[in-house]
């Protein structure tokens, strides 16, 4: 995808930069590995164990996009094997204010969300009911 300079960011274009930088911080692994990586230097292994459910593939992904946008840094030790750290760059620690507060955020609307997620999944299930019931009826009333 090509990018073009805008004079003003407008992050409701698919072409403004604004909004590749919003898809990479609002996806579901890039703030679990800023989340981590607040604690210090990791290796990759120690990033994995740390972030339950993510893939190597992905945690790889991830971390490749971070780095190209200035979020991470990664340094290679010429050891055998090999040794890879990954640490914040400075860029990256400054989402760590703002990713802490959607942090708090959620863990202080948990249970209104699991209240609201119920009262969905209820609402769905009864109009499925319903509907079901429906299409029952006029099966029936059609024979």
């Amino acid at each position: 995808m090509v990018t073009t300079q805008q004079t003003q960011p407008n992050i409701f274009r698919a072409d403004c930069l604004s909004r590749q930088v919003l898809q990479l911080i609002a996806d579901q692994w890039t703030p679990l590995v800023i989340y981590t990586l607040e604690e210090g230097t990791m290796r990759f292994g120690q990033l994995l164990k740390r972030i339950d459910g993510i893939s190597k593939k992905m945690l790889t992904q991830t971390l490749r996009a971070m780095e190209r946008s200035g979020l991470v840094l990664r340094v290679v030790y010429p050891v055998v094997p090999p040794v890879v750290e990954y640490s914040l760059t400075p860029l990256g620690r400054t989402l760590i204010e703002s990713m802490n507060a959607l942090r708090v955020w959620a863990y202080g609307h948990l249970q209104e969300v699991a209240h609201a997620r119920t009262m969905y999944d209820q609402r769905d299930h009864k109009q499925i009911q319903e509907e079901t019931a429906i299409l029952i009826q006029q099966r029936e009333n059609s024979r």
